[in-house]
């Protein structure tokens, strides 16, 4: 049956968005080659001043085996234990205007649906509007181009307001789509955003390249400003060290060109314009059945 048209005058709904209380996750360990999305909240967090709101308890989901609890000495000369943990914190002073909560810490080694759902419930009881998650993969790219960013959703609404992509990928997931599906299911839109980093250096060093790249396509999904402190300067010093090492290795010089040769492809008018989902694919599948030693950012 056809439906009759709306002479009511009334507003149409405006487009989906993020709202103005964002929750950002980010979480060590399989989503987080070359420290890039945990270096990104933790810069959020240098940035402002932020107080905790919920921790879990880490007996209940970290594996202390694989997750080691460290010795710290404190400011006046004592040894204490610091335990593995996870944290949601909210900024202390509200602007009126778009406001970032940070989720980080490491991702647990089991129960994740009752820590999703311990986080999922604080986020609620902090009326956030959003949910965005950070990750990010090593990826067969080269650290001379852009750093290419999958920014997706499975929310449909938030997908067409924000331009968002709907990934095909079915395997294996990290604790971030644990999150976001959880997020989702409470009635909080939720979108992912992953940075693909050159394998060749994200098991070596941080990425500040990346880092830069993922707060950069932040600030375009919340549309508000995002801190970046001195990130652009660390990441043109990480391209001219990897440069550099590159100069003095024929090999590693000839295999950056090649990558260099298949990026300017994808980029190419002509190419698809599903090249990043596709690589953010193919890294899921190669990841599938890997032990924990070789995750990303171990």
């Amino acid at each position: 049956m056809e439906h009759e048209a709306d002479t009511t005058g009334a507003t149409p709904p405006e487009p989906l968005s993020l709202g103005r209380r964002i929750v950002v996750a980010a979480f060590d360990g399989w989503n987080d080659a070359g420290e890039a999305a945990t270096s990104a909240v933790n810069l959020l967090l240098a940035h402002g001043e932020y107080e905790r709101v919920a921790s879990v308890d880490p007996e209940l989901y970290f594996d202390y085996q694989y997750t080691r609890p460290t010795v710290e000495t404190d400011s006046e000369g004592r040894r204490r234990l610091r335990w593995p943990e996870a944290t949601l914190h909210r900024p202390v002073r509200r602007t009126g205007g778009t406001e970032f909560w940070v989720l980080t810490g490491v991702e647990p080694a089991r129960a994740w649906q009752a820590f999703a759902a311990e986080f999922i419930d604080a986020a609620l009881r902090e009326d956030v509007t959003g949910f965005v998650t950070l990750g990010s993969m090593m990826a067969d790219v080269p650290h001379t181009r852009p750093i290419s960013i999958f920014a997706g959703s499975d929310n449909d609404s938030l997908r067409a307001s924000l331009g968002l992509e709907r990934s095909g990928y079915e395997g294996p997931v990290g604790v971030l789509s644990v999150l976001g599906d959880a997020a989702e299911a409470a009635g909080i839109p939720s979108a992912s955003l992953w940075a693909s980093v050159p394998h060749y250096v994200a098991g070596h060093t941080p990425s500040p390249k990346a880092t830069l790249a993922l707060l950069d396509r932040l600030e375009e999904l919340a549309a508000a400003d995002v801190p970046r402190g001195t990130l652009a300067a660390e990441a043109a010093t990480w391209e001219a060290t990897i440069d550099a090492a590159a100069a003095e290795d024929d090999e590693m010089r000839e295999y950056i060109q090649q990558l260099e040769q298949a990026r300017d492809t994808w980029d190419s008018p002509e190419a698809s314009g599903d090249a990043i989902a596709q690589a953010f694919e193919s890294y899921l599948r190669r990841s599938d059945g890997r032990g924990r030693d070789d995750r990303p950012g171990r």
